[in-house]
C-alpha cells in the first residue's frame, strides 16, 4: 500500500481564524503510534496556533490546547475530526472575550 492523502483542507471560521486539516493513510504506523494514519490538525487565531492535534514521529498521538500538551487516544479518523471540532468550539467559548 502507498501513502494516501485523505484530507488536506483549510476551513475559514472568521476573518482572523481558520482550521487546517491534513490526514494521510500510511502503509505502517509512524513511530509512537499504533495505527496507520499520520495527521496534523491545527486551529489558528490571529496568526497563532491555539489548538493542534498531531502524531509526530517518536512522540505519538497528542494534542496541544493553548499552552497545555496532553496525550490523545486515537481511535478513528472520524472521531479525531469530531474531537478537534469539539475543542475548537470549547476554545472559542472559553476565549469569547478576547
Amino acid at each position: 500500500m502507498k501513502v494516501v492523502l485523505l484530507i488536506s483542507t483549510r476551513i475559514p471560521y472568521s476573518e482572523s481564524a481558520f482550521a487546517e486539516l491534513v490526514l494521510w493513510r500510511l502503509p505502517k504506523p509512524v513511530e509512537g503510534s499504533a495505527h496507520g494514519f499520520k495527521y496534523r490538525l491545527a486551529y489558528v487565531v490571529r496568526g497563532k496556533c491555539v489548538l493542534r492535534y498531531d502524531n509526530e514521529v517518536g512522540k505519538g498521538d497528542h494534542r496541544h490546547f493553548g499552552q497545555a500538551e496532553s496525550d490523545y487516544s486515537f481511535t478513528t479518523p472520524d472521531q479525531l475530526i469530531a474531537d478537534f471540532q469539539h475543542d475548537i468550539e470549547r476554545w472559542n467559548y472559553e476565549n469569547s472575550d478576547t
